[in-house]
């Protein structure tokens, strides 16, 4: 008799509190559970939400005392000795808007990006030195990628120009 196969069990829960441009759930959906899959994770609650600036620049004062806006802000807040992951991501639709137009690619792409990011900080990637950041964000490129989005902001491992990020 064959062992039952057993579905992974992720949920991903999507908030839109703000929308100034067409936002798809469905990509989001899945590109989360893509990123999931490749980092092992096969028990997973996310909750992600899509928020404006006011509501971002309240959330980065509130846990971060710093009164600017930023792109992402990710908790994991999974228990200890839990299988299951426990995320909650919040992302400035309001800022991937003026961001996308700023580097020529669709809004989605750059909301994209902010969701894959929290995700990896939450997985453990770290970006604090540019060898952290460069590894982070090749991982993002590749993940964007598989996809069918461009890479964003990675060009090269040789250049040492990436993005400063404004993620905690």
């Amino acid at each position: 008799m064959k062992a039952a196969h057993k579905q992974p069990l992720r949920s991903v829960r999507i908030r839109l509190e703000a929308e100034p441009f067409p936002i798809e759930q469905t990509k989001i959906r899945s590109l989360v559970k893509g990123v999931l899959t490749r980092f092992g994770v096969s028990e997973a609650e996310i909750d992600i939400r899509i928020v404006s600036d006011t509501e971002m620049q309240e959330m980065h004062r509130q846990y971060f005392q710093d009164r600017r806006t930023t792109d992402v802000i990710s908790f994991d807040l999974t228990e200890p000795n839990e299988p299951r992951r426990c995320f909650q991501i919040l992302v400035n639709a309001a800022l991937a808007l003026r961001e996308a137009a700023r580097r020529g690619h669709s809004p989605q792409a750059e909301l994209s990006l902010y969701i894959v990011h929290g995700l990896l900080h939450n997985l453990g990637f770290d970006d604090g030195t540019p060898r952290q950041a460069e590894r982070m964000h090749r991982a993002e490129a590749d993940v964007l990628t598989s996809f069918g989005y461009p890479p964003v902001y990675y060009s090269s491992p040789r250049k040492r120009t990436l993005r400063r990020c404004r993620c905690e």
